[in-house]
């Protein structure tokens, strides 16, 4: 079987974590990625710590086989190819290969991919049909658009640090750099519906996806605007306004994760932890009241909690089929039977096939027909750069050779 990408070719220009994990996506579905890369510096996270080779994890290089981590996940299923984009020569060698791609991915400030000649208007004069993803912090319009964004910034400019946390703490990013995946993802499927719509127009498109935009559009699912009228913090810690209980609570031995979307699951809960009693009580069988009142909610199941180790607790919660989830530490999930069973927990390998000693994520959605995957390894940096060109631009050897003493790959 073939992945349902099978034959798009994808000029990857990003960098660190949104880009790349877009084009990761598109990967993993069978499309060609080539990765561009200077010729003089590479990859930055190939050279980031923390890094991975033949003597094991360290925050330090200590051999010249080592590579970053954050390397060895993002370019998996990639091929690379090395040119200088400062040179005219680079730039030209890139149009011309744009010329034969399907999609061109960058995450450059605004402005530097028209510096380069990268942009959708220069790309597209010679490929109408062309799919180009610019992926930034704030978008290509707006007062903002020129500022510079890592997760943090936009994780707390799109007011996901503002509702994270307790409601009297400081405010808290999400664990893992949330607002770069999710832009990613997005820029995955914007870039796989402009191709279906190639199918039918004939013509490619331009794509301008923010990274504050695609975390907004999540963080309004909920009223934020409403709260202050409903009386509420911004900052709910672990609790959802429309919920209640929907906490994390202490047992013997750690943690577990508890949650009532409705009363029908209240009263579920109330039989595992045998108290009937409150199903006579008009307050706590009131939604309303309980999402108003969480903490006191709270005390009455954190002290019942208490009682129990977590796989005990898990266990009854799941007898009475009440939703609720151990919070797992990382060992925890790298030893998760379900997670292995989805195939979800992958050994990590060098660009040479042998292990890297540690693990990284399984292709995160299944086709019942198309393949998807990342088995293959992150490449050699620059390892199909005369491939490529002879592939798609005919370059020769002597030619190749030239390109290499100049510099440009």
């Amino acid at each position: 079987m073939k992945g349902a990408l099978s034959g798009v070719v994808v000029l990857d220009l990003t960098r660190f974590l949104s880009g790349p994990y877009c084009t990761l996506l598109l990967a993993g579905m069978g499309a060609e990625v080539i990765k561009v890369d200077d010729p003089a510096g590479g990859d930055p996270t190939a050279k980031a710590p923390p890094f991975a080779g033949p003597q094991g994890v360290s925050l330090h290089k200590k051999t010249d086989a080592d590579f970053g981590l954050a390397y060895l996940k993002r370019a998996r299923g990639k091929k690379s190819i090395t040119l200088d984009l400062k040179a005219p020569e680079g730039r030209r060698l890139l149009q011309a290969l744009a010329a034969k791609a399907d999609v061109v991915v960058e995450n450059f400030r605004p402005g530097v991919a028209a510096r380069i000649g990268a942009d959708y208007a220069t790309l597209s004069r010679d490929n109408p049909r062309l799919v180009h993803c610019s992926l930034t912090g704030y978008g290509a319009s707006g007062p903002d658009s020129d500022l510079k964004a890592y997760d943090l910034m936009v994780q707390a400019g799109a007011g996901l640090m503002g509702i994270s946390g307790d409601p009297d703490g400081a405010p808290a990013k999400a664990g893992s750099a949330l607002s770069d995946c999710i832009a990613g993802a997005y820029s995955a499927l914007g870039i796989v519906s402009a191709l279906n719509e190639r199918n039918r127009s004939g013509k490619g498109q331009a794509i301008d996806v923010s990274m504050t935009d695609c975390l907004f559009s999540l963080v309004m699912d909920e009223p934020l605007d409403c709260y202050a009228a409903l009386g509420l913090s911004p900052r709910q810690g672990n609790r959802i306004m429309r919920f209640s209980p929907f906490n994390a609570y202490a047992t013997q031995d750690g943690w577990v994760t508890i949650g009532c979307a409705t009363n029908e699951e209240w009263r579920a809960l109330l039989e595992a932890m045998g108290r009937a009693d409150l199903l006579q009580d008009p307050d706590m069988m009131n939604v309303g009241w309980r999402i108003a009142n969480s903490a006191a909610v709270d005390r009455v199941v954190g002290e019942w909690a208490k009682g129990f180790d977590k796989a005990a607790l898990v266990a009854l919660l799941l007898r009475h089929d009440v939703a609720c989830s151990p919070v797992r530490s990382p060992r925890d999930l790298m030893e998760w039977e379900h997670l292995r069973a989805r195939d979800m927990v992958r050994p990590l390998q060098q660009p040479d096939g042998t292990p890297a000693g540690a693990a990284a994520a399984g292709f995160p959605f299944k086709f019942s027909r198309s393949e998807a995957n990342h088995e293959t390894a992150a490449p050699m940096p620059g390892a199909h750069t005369g491939e490529v060109l002879a592939r798609f631009l005919g370059t020769g050897a002597g030619e190749l050779e030239k390109l290499r003493r100049d510099g440009i790959v």
